[in-house]
């Protein structure tokens, strides 16, 4: 297998600064390493273009800093789409979920509309109307569903980027009143913390797999706080109440075994509010479940 690992360090979408650290503490816990010892051939194509806060204009109080947010979108998805020509499966670090656009787009963008499997405590569902905060790593699922306005849209892909019915939130236990709208209007598969209880991780993820299996690409978004706060503590919105260790693990092993991942993203990594760096590690860790490592 080969990989082509992608920066994105913003932390425009988010209400805490921080995750723009985060593809650095990914890559210093050994992301390329441990990959390169399963023997996948991986390679490190740098970080994307970001603006800071500081620099730039706030827009619009209902999507903060979208125009800028859009641009490194952009950026994310001509490398995305360059490593799908190269055979790569692309390894997208963020920075904050608003990334995904630019993920998604650029899968979408090559192949056409496709599959999610979007491992978080929030469903990232809401819009520009329905948001309670502005900050746009709440709404890069509805907007890569083509709900989003016409400010997500832009030359570099065409929305819808996902087909609603191929789409899987897994491990929800924060949503908003907007989200669950959206929800019940589009009939989105989603697999909240309760369900993960009741069902069992295996099934969970089977049943996501399953549905997600036939589409023009299969991408796996690993948001950290989709994870209890107690094994990632470093993470901007973290809800108790996640995804245990074990789960986790058995998720990613789970999608490894489907052999249908044709990307993987993971994001809102903060290094400000972790330990000793653990919540990059385990990422590390992940990525090297999902891209086959086994105990035996």
């Amino acid at each position: 297998m080969k990989a082509a690992i992608i920066g994105a360090p913003l932390d425009l979408g988010a209400g805490r600064r921080g995750v723009d650290m985060g593809p650095s503490a990914i890559r210093y816990a050994g992301l390329e390493e441990r990959l390169r010892a399963l023997g996948v051939d991986a390679v490190d194509r740098g970080n994307v273009a970001t603006a800071v806060a500081e620099a730039t204009a706030e827009h619009d109080e209902r999507a903060r800093f979208l125009p800028a947010i859009r641009r490194t979108c952009e950026r994310i998805s001509e490398l995305v789409g360059a490593a799908l020509d190269e055979d790569r499966v692309p390894i997208v670090l963020g920075g904050d979920h608003s990334i995904a656009l630019g993920t998604l787009g650029g899968l979408a963008a090559r192949r056409g509309p496709g599959a999610v499997l979007w491992f978080d405590a929030h469903g990232d569902l809401n819009t520009p109307q329905t948001t309670p905060s502005g900050n746009v790593h709440g709404m890069p699922l509805a907007a890569a569903l083509g709900r989003g306005g016409p400010g997500f849209e832009s030359d570099a892909w065409t929305l819808p980027a996902l087909e609603p019915q191929r789409v899987a939130v897994i491990g929800a236990r924060d949503l908003d009143p907007g989200e669950r709208d959206l929800i019940a209007e589009l009939a989105l598969p989603v697999y909240t913390m309760s369900e993960v209880d009741r069902r069992g991780i295996e099934e969970v993820v089977s049943d996501a797999l399953g549905r997600a299996a036939g589409a023009s690409f299969v991408s796996v978004s690993l948001d950290m706080d989709g994870l209890d706060p107690d094994v990632a503590p470093g993470v901007g919105t973290a809800v108790r109440g996640g995804l245990t260790y074990r789960e986790a693990h058995l998720a990613m092993e789970l999608v490894a075994e489907s052999g249908l991942l044709c990307c993987l993203e993971i994001v809102e990594v903060n290094p400000i509010l972790d330990r000793e760096n653990t919540t990059a590690a385990l990422a590390v860790e992940l990525a090297a479940s999902a891209f086959g490592a086994t105990t035996l």
